[in-house]
This record gives C-alpha cells, structure tokens and sequence, in this order.
C-alpha cells in the first residue's frame, strides 16, 4: 500500500491515470471544434431576436475543470484509497499474541483487545497463523497456531485476571516453546523478576513487538488503624510528574445501601512511588467500611478491602471500685486497658452513659449489684446481642448475688464466699490451667506454664454448668462459664481482671482468649503456623475489574495457603471467613512497590492506540457522481434547454438520483434517539414487570429474523400446550437479547444456534454463567439433526462448541434412561423434534449414584441440568402460526403426528422439570418411607 499522508491507496498504479488528465483537457477544448467568424450585414437584421435553444462555440474554462475533477475522483477513487491506514508490519510465519493479562490491565483492557483485534485482522489479511495467550492463564499443552479468524472469535471470552503472572510457571513455560514466529506482547508496564527471561526465550524465537499503555498504573495496600487514624497506602509505577489521587472509603449506610461514606486526596509529588490518605472516621462509620478504593479507576489493585483488622468493636470498661492508694496496677480495669486499647475502641462513662451508646461489649470488673432499672436495661441491651463480660473479685465474692436463684445477668450460680490459698477451702498450692476443650471457644490456645490461680469464686454444682463451662482448671473447677442471653451472651472469668487473684492477665493468653470471645478485633493475619489445619471459606471475591462479587461455590482454601497472602487461581483476592474471624486477601501486599518496567533499547515499544482506517473509495465515487451531475445540470443551462418543464424534469431526475446514492456515501449514520438512557430503564422495567408476573418462555435472539421467528412461534405453540394440559399457565414467549436484557426473570432459554451468529461478549457471559450457577437452564438446539453426532462437524455444531467454550457447564452425558426428563411429566424415551430423535445431552450423573433395588431408576441428585443439548429442531415442531396450523411439516402420515406429539411432550417435561426439580427423584425412597411406616 502507498501512502500519502493520512491517506493510502490499495492499488497505487491506477493513478497513472492522473497522466491523461491534460490530453483530456486538449480533447475537450477541441471538441466541439470552435466555427470560423464571418461577418455578413444580414446579421443586423436579426439583432434584439431570442432563441429558444442555443449553443456556445467554446467550452467554458470552469466546466472543464469540473468535468476534469470528477473524472480525477473516479480514477482516485478506483485506486482505493484509505484514510489512516495501518502500518505494515513486516514477518510473515506464525504470530504469537502474549498478554500480561493481570489486574494492571483491566483499566485499558478495551484497548487491549482492540489491539488484538487489529492484529488479528492484520494476520488474517497477511494469512499468517496466530496463537493467543494470556500469562496469567498459561496453556497447558504449550502454543498452538491457528488461522487468525479462528483465534479472533475466542477475543469476546478473554478477560484480565486479578491476579499477577508466576514467574516460576511463566519461565517453565517459555523453555517448552518451539520453532520461529514473532511476538506482540502486551505489558501491564510493571516490572517483574521474569520479564527479563521470558524476553531472552522470545527474542530466541523471531522478532518481539511490546505495546504499553503511557497511563500511569496505581494501587493501594491495605488500610491501617493506628492512633484513631485509618491510613490508606497509594503506590504508583510511574514517579515523573505530581498527581492527585481521590481515595473513596465505600460501605454500607444504616439501609444497607452501599454509598462513599468518607473521602480523602493523596498527593504525590514528583519522584514518590508511594504516599498516603489519611481519614479520621468516627468508631460507628468506620466499621461500616468494606472497602477503600481509587475513584474513577476500574482495577482490582485499585481496591483495598478490609476485615476484622479495621472493624474494631467498641467496648465498655466499668469497674466496680476505683485504684487504690493510686496504685495503677491495682487498678482492675489497667490490664483489660492494656490488652484492649490496640484493638477496641474503649469507651468510659457510667453505665447509663454506656449503653446509650450502644457497644459491642461491656466489661464488668468487680461489679456486683446493679440498680434494678440498670440491670433491666443491661439485661434488654444484651438479648438483642450485646456481650457483657464479668471478672470476679472480692465486691462479688462478698455478695449475695446469684446464690439462691440464677441471677440473669452471672452465666452460673455461685456458692458463698471464696477460694483461696490458705482459707476454710484452700489449695495446697496454686492450680494451673487445663488444656481448653475443642469444642470452645479458645480451642487451640496452648497453656503456659506460667499461668497459674490462687483464688477465685466457685460455681454451684448444677445440672446446666457442665455445659457452660468453657475454660477450667487442672483439678476440674470451672475459670470460665458462658451462658447464652437471646442474641446475646455472659461470660464470666471467675478471676480478677488484675493479678490479685491469679497470673492470667499478666500472660499472652489473656490477650488471646478476649480475642476469640470477639471482645477485641485481631489486627494482622495470623501466623501459617496459627492457620494450619484450617479452612477458609470465600464470602466474596474481586475481579480483575475492581468489582466485589459472591464467591458463589468456590472451595474453601487451606489456611497455609492463606497465610502466604498471595493472590493466585486457587487464592482469588476476596473476604475469607473462618470460625471466628474474616481475613481480606487484596491484591497488592503491605510490603509491595511498583515500578516501571524499562525495556531494552532494541525492543520496539508502541501504544495501545489504534487508528480505525476508512475507505474513502465510495465517498469519492459518490462525489463524481454528483460532479456529473452538476456538468449535466451546467451544460443544459449553457443550451439554453434548463427552462420550463425542462428544468422541472431536470430536477425530479436530480432528486431520483440523489434517493439512489448509496447511504453511506453521502451521510453518516444519523445519531441516536435523544434520551436513550431513559428510554432503557423503560424497556427494563417493562421486562421485568411482564417476566416475573407470569410464567414466561424465553429464546435468544440471534440476529437471524427468520430463525427468531420460528423460535417465538414454537415458544408460544408450546405455552399453548402447556396451558391445556398441565396446571402451567405462560404468558406470551419473549424474545430476549444476552448483552443488554436481564436473564434471571425466565426459568427457560431456547437457545437456536447458526453458524454466522455473533458470540457473547465478556459481560454477556458473566450473566449467562450467573443465569447457569443460579438454576436457569439453556436449551441449546443446533437444528442440525445432530447427523454428526453432538453437532461436531456441521457448522452450527462446531459454532455451539465456539459460545460454550467460556461457559461454566458442568460434565454432560447423553440423556440417560432413567433420568428425571424421561418421566418429569411424560415417559418418554424418545425426544424428536422436526428431526427424528438422535442423542440429547444433558449433566452428567454423580458418580455415586446407585440403582435401588426395586425401582427403575437411580437414587439420582435434586439439581437441575443447566444445560440441554441437541440438534432435533424443537422449534419448528412446536411451532404454531397467526392462523393456528402448523409453520412446519414433520415427517409423514400419522408417524409424523407421533413425532410431532413426542416433541410437545419432550418440551412440556422440560419445563416441568425446570420449574420442579428433580422430585420424580423422591420416589427412590418409597421403600425405606414404606419400611419406616410398617407397610
């Protein structure tokens, strides 16, 4: 292609034509040829007369010049010129596309694949072979070319992961390439361990093209409280120039919607790599943060979640006598003030002022006798879910309290008086702990040697106290009781919180048995050594678009694996939640700094932008034309013959022509309806109040009217039928669009598949996959007649396997004979549609399902299969038109009616099993029902 300027031309050598330009100017001049002048007197005669028609003796300049011009256009235009064309890159064997595909990808992921893209139809054009690979997800059975129109069609389904390539695996993967191609590799900008290895193993391999976006990358490491301040870490890879950066704290308001709940600006200047936002928040908004992110920035490492570590409870802290003589350690609130401050907010006051405002824990240090108005209020503020925490001392020893009856607030009943060293029920010397039972709370802890107890209150022997002890003695006598209050607790250290009693608060124990009694907040993940053995459960996941989303059924991790921090595959940045505790895993680390990767001076280095070129060749026809017609409109006004009804003619001729003209020759696409967004939410709510009041059959649209067509008339034909023969009433069919329409109002999609269907983009196929995990099901239907077995050598079969391929379907099998379709409502054996029957593919069964003895079928699961696969034609047997016959023969005679007939029963147990489930499956179970009875 040559280029001139912005704008290039496919086939240059046609504009050799341009030469001929002036030979054409000399023919036109001569033709016609100018009359020779001779002056004759009779001429005077004819002076003042009109003609009606006339004709010039030369050929005006100006008329040439535009006849000359529009036949410049139709050269230029033949020639086949491009505006902005694209660069021709120079190779011509395989091609290899690598992509960091990482979390620092996300914000230009757009242009990312609009790169690819444009790559990809370079290499169709140039017929080079491709191969697409992201290092976040390496293949396993190494690089595989394909014709680029084959790769470009798996684009829609690529998306970033919120996680960073292993350098381990990235590396073993390089030493398992082969042969010569040329890479395009597109970076994230952030510098690795690996990158200089990988880049030695590609260069081995042909020439390497890196494309990096110049936008600058940013994160943030996990918050933290220290000093009533929550510090939020910003760090950046690119240190040249002073930015400003907007941290949003986001969570939930007191509705439950989530909202900014604060702000703050972090500013960098020029050189830091690093800096901070810092937000002061009160106790109660900021336990209500779930998240600190970087506003406007669509990135997983432009979010900070948070757990426990920042949700710090607010404790109360009453004692029931003051220090004395000043003596700090003897103060009984001084060691819970020591183990609490670092992790609680404490709050001081009297009890009236404390519960007014409404803590998490109270923490009663000697206290005996409450006021019975106070004990009341204590006693409603705890059954509503407040934990009151009680230590022993002499106040309560001396009392009365709880001794005859169970005082409501005191977990168990107490006996009179004391135990101490050298009293009337004295120890020969202090007792030391028992190890902690596993099923309580403090299971695990380990017991030192150390932590002994000379004196304590004793519980009265009863017959719920062995089951609200959680922590004792060495000789059986009970340290800890608990009692459950409504949604609340009591518990009680029959103790001092000082070290009157026994050496408990002056150990690590102390600290850690109020952690797991959720008195105070665990401020950093715990140890590998504390998780081990442990399973963490994801509550909440985020993508590599920043998004927090439902962990749905994924698996729990190990706490070793937790413990290293590092999100991967099996560890996807999220909220973990074990027994007693939630642990964030973000993306960036506390310890992380980016930095800028710098490429070696011989790697070619370009933008993400891509140019879209235009061809102008329509545009320049277009505009010939026009200049033709204007030297047609000009010649006839020079003959005089532009006059009267002529120039009527003329004109509706002109207009004809101008109606022909192609579209996109003269106009650009007319810009949209005003008002679109509005027009939207209109449709939706329409969508949603006409899906969820009715039962309501779905198809998919799939571009193709005719075949959208029919599914609609075989939806409805089969609503019909389910409306007469079953307690099943649908409303009219819809037809529904993946990318824009919400999928979770319809029980149902008839999924038709052709083979010049567009494939879903990536947000389609997360509503699909959310459609499939949340119990829709999609028929899919090839209308093939499944001739090669599963669809796979016609072309919707391999098109099905193309829009699958990023679906999370589970193991399918063939439709088994006992499964639940085959007698939902119908026995069936047989499922044709306007094609006889052939295989149909459904979810395949547990492994462990067996054959009862006595019964037809097995003990099979409740689900139901997310898929149905076939190639029968369903449609178009069901299919029913305006006047109420069929739109479509199948087969012949009365075995056609049969067939027709089994396909109206196959579609009718489809939808009953999708709206019942698998309770055909109970019946498994009648003979141990019957045993039970005695039947």
């Amino acid at each position: 292609m040559w280029t001139l300027g912005p704008i290039g031309f496919a086939a240059p050598w046609l504009l050799l034509g341009l030469i001929a330009l002036p030979i054409l100017w000399i023919l036109l001049r001569a033709v016609p040829p100018a009359p020779v002048r001779r002056r004759f007197p009779g001429v005077a005669l004819l002076l003042g007369l009109t003609d009606d028609e006339s004709q010039t003796d030369r050929t005006p300049w100006w008329l040439l010049l535009l006849r000359m011009f529009a036949v410049a256009l139709v050269i230029a235009g033949f020639a086949g010129p491009v505006l902005n064309p694209q660069a021709e890159r120079s190779g011509s064997g395989p091609l290899l596309i690598l992509t960091d595909g990482t979390w620092a990808d996300a914000r230009d992921w757009d242009r990312r694949t609009d790169r690819i893209a444009a790559a990809l139809e370079e290499a169709s054009r140039d017929g080079r072979a491709t191969a697409l690979v992201s290092l976040t997800d390496l293949p396993p059975d190494g690089v595989t070319f394909q014709a680029a129109d084959a790769v470009a069609q798996r684009l829609p389904a690529l998306d970033p992961s919120p996680w960073e390539p292993d350098a381990e695996a990235a590396l073993a993967w390089a030493e398992t390439l082969e042969g010569y191609f040329d890479t395009f590799w597109l970076s994230d900008g952030l510098a690795r361990d690996s990158r200089s290895g990988l880049l030695d193993s590609l260069e081995a391999r042909g020439t390497v093209t890196v494309f990096e976006s110049p936008r600058p990358v940013l994160a943030l490491a996990p918050a933290l409280f220290e000093d009533g301040t929550v510090t939020v870490p910003v760090l950046r890879a690119q240190v040249d120039t002073a930015q400003d950066v907007a941290i949003a704290a986001m969570g939930l308001d007191p509705a439950g919607a989530e909202r900014r709940l604060a702000s703050a600006t972090a500013r960098f200047e020029p050189g830091d790599a690093s800096t901070e936002a810092r937000l002061v928040l009160p106790p109660e908004l900021r336990n209500r943060v779930t998240r600190f992110e970087i506003e406007g920035l669509r990135s997983a490492g432009a979010v900070a979640l948070t757990d426990d570590a920042l949700q710090r409870r607010e404790v109360a802290l009453i004692a029931g006598r003051e220090d004395r003589e000043g003596l700090e350690l003897l103060d009984p609130l001084y060691y819970l003030n020591e183990a609490l401050a670092p992790t609680a907010d404490l709050i001081d006051g009297d009890l009236t002022d404390v519960l007014l405002a409404n803590p998490d824990v109270i923490v009663f240090a000697d206290v005996a006798t409450l006021a019975p108005g106070e004990a009341e209020t204590v006693r409603e503020w705890v059954e509503t879910g407040g934990l009151l925490l009680r230590f022993a001392g002499p106040r309560l020893a001396a009392s009365d309290v709880s001794r005859a009856e169970e005082d409501p607030l005191l977990p168990v009943r107490l006996r009179a008086g004391g135990r101490t060293v050298g009293g009337a029920m004295s120890w020969g010397e202090p007792k030391a702990l028992a190890p902690f039972p596993d099923d309580g709370p403090f299971a695990g802890l380990s017991v030192p040697d150390d932590v002994t107890v000379n004196a304590q209150v004793m519980a009265q022997p009863d017959p719920t106290l062995a089951d609200r002890v959680i922590a004792q003695l060495a000789d059986g006598t009970p340290l800890v009781t608990r009692k459950d209050v409504g949604e609340g607790a009591v518990v009680l250290f029959h103790v001092t919180a000082n070290a009157e009693w026994s050496t408990l608060p002056l150990s690590g124990l102390f600290v850690d048995m109020l952690e797991r009694l959720a008195v105070s907040t665990r401020p950093a993940t715990p140890e590998a050594a504390e998780l081990e053995g442990t399973v963490w459960q994801p509550e909440e996941v985020l993508t590599a678009f920043g998004r927090v989303e439902d962990a749905g059924a994924l698996p729990g991790v190990p706490g070793e694996r937790l413990a290293e921090g590092a999100p991967g595959p099996e560890l996807p940045p999220g909220l973990y939640a074990g027994d007693d505790r939630r642990i964030a895993v973000n993306v960036i680390a506390a310890d992380r700094t980016l930095s800028a990767i710098s490429w070696p001076p011989r790697i070619t280095v370009e933008g993400l932008d891509v140019t879209r070129q235009t061809d102008l060749k329509g545009w320049l026809l277009g505009a010939a034309l026009l200049l033709l017609l204007a030297d047609i409109l000009a010649s006839l006004a020079l003959s005089g013959r532009l006059r009267g009804p002529r120039a009527a003619s003329a004109a509706v001729a002109l207009l004809a022509v101008l109606a022909l003209t192609p579209e996109g020759a003269l106009a650009q696409t007319p810009a949209p309806a005003p008002g679109p967004e509005i027009a939207t939410d209109f449709a939706e709510d329409a969508l949603a109040l006409r899906a969820t009041t009715e039962v309501v059959l779905a198809h998919v649209l799939t571009g193709d009217a005719e075949i959208d067509r029919v599914a609609e008339a075989g939806l409805r034909g089969l609503s019909d039928t389910l409306f007469r023969r079953t307690s099943i009433e649908p409303a009219a069919p819809l037809g529904v669009d993946i990318e824009t329409d919400e999928l979770a109002f319809f029980p149902i999609l008839y999924w038709p598949v052709t083979a010049d269907q567009q494939l879903p983009s990536s947000q389609a196929y997360d509503k699909l996959n959310r459609y499939l995990r949340s119990g829709g099901m999609i028929v899919f239907d090839t209308r093939d007649g499944d001739i090669a077995g599963f669809g796979a050598a016609t072309p919707e079969g391999r098109k099905l396997q193309a829009i699958a391929r990023p679906l999370d379907i589970p193991p399918l099998e063939p439709l088994p004979q006992d499964h639940v379709l085959t007698r939902t409502f119908y026995l069936l054996q047989d499922f044709p549609g306007r094609h006889p029957g052939r295989e149909v593919w459904v979810e395949a069964s547990p492994p462990d399902a067996e054959q009862v003895e006595g019964m037809p079928f097995r003990d099979l699961n409740d689900g139901v299969t997310p898929v149905v696969i076939g190639g029968n034609d369903w449609a178009a047997a069901w299919a029913i038109g305006p006047n109420g016959t069929w739109m479509y023969p199948v087969g012949r005679g009365m075995a056609g009616e049969r067939q027709r007939e089994l396909a109206f029963r196959f579609g009718v147990n489809l939808v009953m099993h999708v709206l019942t489930g698998n309770y055909k499956s109970d019946q498994v179970h009648v003979p141990a029902l019957l045993d039970r009875l005695g039947q």
